[in-house]
């Protein structure tokens, strides 16, 4: 019978169906365990980077289920977004088509791979049924003071032409197409994520504890907590009070420019006022900014950019007359959009007054030290002693910003605050593939919401996607036109759609009650599943989706809805699948596809591989000749037991008490199958290296063909050990290990079988081999009964005459003892 992967596995698969083996229900009478993976997008087909994530997934499910876990494992697509628009394009087909076309398919190749999901809670991001819970999230957030329009400077991405979130800017370019990002101004939705900029903050040291602290300090960095002062800068030409903020209030003394972002609300009002030949000047200064991203702009050692405008500031603690510049490195997605110039003791401000020719001066003197502003070729940045400071004069650094904050505040000069790198979430997208805004615009009323019982604002589907730069509901007069549910009146549907963000950010919650029609879950189910015990996925969502997703829960908390107020207690974030040292790719032509790798080995074969070849943090470096390594194992199992078959099933499979063997071979052989199940397990749940748990797997199955049966103890022994080697091979390769266990005669389904449990007196060694060193250098090894104390090991080692010939009469100072390991005996002479 030789191993015919392709039927077996469409087997096993049909069968796993048919008994609903991996379905389950809200029970609080049952230990529960939720395991997730971060759900695709649906392109067309799996890639190898998913296969990989989601063969971890699959594993601990199923490992979980063995150990008496209810184990929640879903699926679903993250449906919407650009690549469907640019897809109907190409393909001349319509979006919506398109995605569910993919998303069938993609979950016949999931289902092919033989993942362990529960496929009845399977939810889809475009579905109405879904989005209609996105709206109503929405407007929740409305209702609390969260949701806000505002004209704003946005990323615009020209080929995609849509506004980009800063965290989808990267380098630069869009995250999707990798066009040069620019800036342009346009009326948008915000959502106030910096109302929970401090719980974010907080909960990572308190509540993230299974997260890599990679990840935890990214996203540390990303909400960006900074405490100092908020200062105003008269400009009296202009009736206007420009405001700053700063952590360095002690260097206030220093300040020799303001500088403004060029989208600053002031420099409208600036170019009112001036000559049309200097206001062109500026304008035209002020477009060259807009067409730099904001990476561009923000970047250390970027060239710095900067116009004077005949206007000055008022210096708040002086009174002295302080020059306005724009400059290109000013944001206002940071701050205020003004910064207070202290070229002395910042960077960026140093190297712009140098190229401006802008008076630096020192007001922070190193410890022993003196700089001359004329002469510095690089601000000094670190702490120091204040200097040209009036009163704080002599005050080091740390005392001297307590006190200025302190004196400033009382004089009314400043007032102490704490800010946030983190910016409110810009939520509108002008796309079409995507949850429509549940807003309408009526001449009368204004910006008017949705009522909910009118939910979902349905997504027109029959819609034909062009090249003009805009989306085509902005085409669609019948569906714009609709009637105002405040005075009844003629109103038009807001065209902008969400950012899928949204969508990804709450998907979790209903997997636990996908089919809840009354609210967007049960609480009860809720209740009982979240928050997702272990959650897996590439640490490119560090500040994106993992930010969103916590911040939804929180929301969803303080409404009610949720009894915790962080999604996910554990999280993996595996590593790329890289071929030929590169990350696959298309455009590299470097892709492997994993149905043809399926079509030639089998789905057990590509799972043993992408879960063996790497630990799970690390990059895996694709090889033909690996997943070749993979398979032939796989048949060495196979064989093994097709040629055993008989001699397997006719022995009993009853374990052999360790107590009751007294040949050292079967000994050694039953501690062989017991240390491996505390190797696996251990490898698997606590230490999540599934590279190491399969090769324990391998040195069993090797040792199972080196046991030769002389009589019914060893045959019963060598059946348990194959049992052990087929439970734990499940997890793995879930297909060929249920075969086998079938052929050997087992009822009930491997994959629903408990895990194999370790016997304690199957886990001690009958002896020990120590290490003898003489001053760190190996000098004997000596074969000794188990569990010796350090005194009996001191003598049996310098009993050795070995030992005693190597020391002579040199002088013995000291005896290292490890018990069980090692006797070092450091000598002189």
């Amino acid at each position: 019978m030789s191993y015919d992967f392709q039927a077996i596995e469409a087997k096993w698969q049909k069968e796993w169906a048919e008994r609903g083996c991996f379905e389950v229900e809200t029970d609080p009478n049952k230990p529960k365990f939720y395991c997730l993976e971060m759900f695709p997008y649906p392109s067309g087909a799996l890639h190898m980077g998913h296969v990989r994530n989601y063969s971890m997934g699959d594993m601990l499910a199923r490992f979980l289920r063995k150990r008496g876990m209810n184990v929640l494992y879903p699926m679903g697509f993250d449906a919407f977004g650009m690549p469907a628009e640019n897809a109907a394009l190409k393909y001349k087909t319509k979006p919506h088509d398109w995605t569910w076309q993919n998303i069938e398919y993609m979950t016949s190749q999931l289902k092919r791979m033989g993942y362990s999901y529960d496929w009845r809670r399977r939810v889809e991001s475009c579905n109405p049924d879904y989005y209609r819970w996105n709206q109503w999230i929405f407007l929740q957030m409305y209702k609390k003071g969260l949701v806000y329009r505002k004209t704003a400077p946005v990323n615009w991405c020209e080929t995609c032409g849509t506004v980009l979130a800063n965290e989808q800017v990267v380098n630069g370019a869009c995250w999707r197409c990798e066009t040069p990002v620019g800036r342009k101004n346009l009326e948008q939705w915000f959502i106030r994520i910096t109302n929970y900029a401090q719980e974010l903050l907080d909960n990572i040291d308190t509540s993230l504890s299974g997260w890599p602290e990679r990840v935890r300090i990214m996203q540390r960095n990303w909400i960006g907590r900074s405490e100092g002062a908020r200062l105003s800068f008269e400009v009296p030409e202009l009736d206007y009070t420009i405001e700053a903020f700063t952590t360095r209030f002690d260097t206030v003394y220093g300040i020799t420019f303001i500088a403004l972002a060029p989208e600053h609300e002031l420099v409208r009002t600036m170019l009112d006022k001036m000559p049309a030949e200097e206001a062109k000047k500026m304008s035209d200064f002020v477009a060259q900014c807009a067409a730099q991203s904001s990476i561009e702009r923000a970047a250390v050692g970027g060239e710095k950019l900067g116009c004077k405008t005949p206007f000055a500031g008022k210096h708040p603690v002086t009174g002295a007359p302080i020059p306005i510049w724009l400059a290109n490195y000013i944001l206002m997605d940071y701050g205020t959009g003004a910064i207070m110039g202290v070229p002395a003791h910042d960077q960026r401000d140093f190297e712009f007054c140098r190229k401006y020719d802008i008076e630096i001066i020192p007001v922070i003197q190193p410890e022993g030290g003196h700089l001359d502003g004329a002469t510095m070729e690089v601000a000094f940045e670190d702490d120091g002693i204040s200097c040209n400071s009036g009163r704080f004069d002599g005050l080091p650094t740390q005392k001297a910003i307590q006190a200025m904050i302190d004196w400033g505040e009382k004089e009314g000069l400043c007032q102490r605050e704490v800010n946030f790198r983190l910016r409110d979430w810009l939520i509108s997208r002008q796309r079409y593939w995507g949850t429509p805004i549940p807003f309408v615009h009526c001449p009368k009323c204004g910006v008017v919401p949705v009522p909910e019982d009118q939910l979902p604002v349905l997504l027109p589907e029959d819609v034909e996607v062009r090249e003009v730069g805009h989306s085509p509901l902005l085409d669609m007069p019948e569906w714009l036109a609709t009637t105002c549910p405040r005075c009844g009146g003629p109103a038009r549907r807001e065209a902008d759609t969400m950012d899928t963000f949204f969508c990804s950010s709450w998907y979790f919650d209903r997997y636990c009650s996908p089919g809840f029609d009354k609210g967007p879950f049960e609480p009860r189910d809720t209740d009982y599943w979240m928050a997702v015990d272990q959650y897996i996925g590439g640490i490119e969502h560090a500040c994106l989706h993992l930010i969103y997703a916590r911040f939804f829960t929180m929301f969803l908390a303080d409404i009610g809805l949720l009894k915790v107020r962080e999604p996910f207690t554990n999280l993996l974030t595996q590593g790329m699948v890289i071929k030929d040292g590169a990350k696959m790719s298309k455009s590299l032509g470097n892709v492997v596809d994993p149905t043809e790798i399926v079509d030639k080995y089998g789905a057990d074969t590509v799972r043993l591989f992408i879960l063996f070849a790497a630990p799970p943090q690390n990059d895996l470096d694709w090889s033909e000749q690996g997943v070749e390594g993979s398979h032939r194992f796989l048949g060495r199992v196979w064989r093994f037991v097709e040629e055993n078959l008989e001699g397997l099933k006719g022995h009993g499979t009853d374990r052999v008490p360790m107590a009751s063997l007294s040949d050292p071979a079967q000994r050694e052989f039953k501690r062989k199958i017991h240390s491996t199940i505390v190797s696996v397990t251990h490898d698997v749940d606590k230490e999540k290296q599934f590279n190491t748990a399969i090769a324990r797997l391998m040195e069993l199955t090797n040792a199972l063909y080196a046991f030769k049966p002389a009589d019914e103890t060893d045959h019963r022994l060598r059946r348990e050990g194959v049992d052990v080697l087929l439970n734990c091979l499940s997890l793995f390769s879930p297909h060929m290990a249920e075969e086998l266990w079938q052929m050997l005669g087992n009822a009930e389904l491997v994959s629903r079988s408990p895990w194999p449990v370790p016997e304690e007196d199957a886990l001690g060694a009958d002896s020990v081999t120590i290490v003898v060193q003489i001053n760190g250098k190996v000098r004997a090894r000596l074969e000794l009964p188990a569990g010796l104390d350090e005194a009996k090991l001191r003598e049996t080692a310098f009993a050795d005459a070995s030992i005693q010939e190597r020391i002579g009469n040199m002088t013995v100072l000291k005896t290292i003892v490890v018990p069980d390991k090692l006797v070092n005996i450091v000598v002189k002479g």
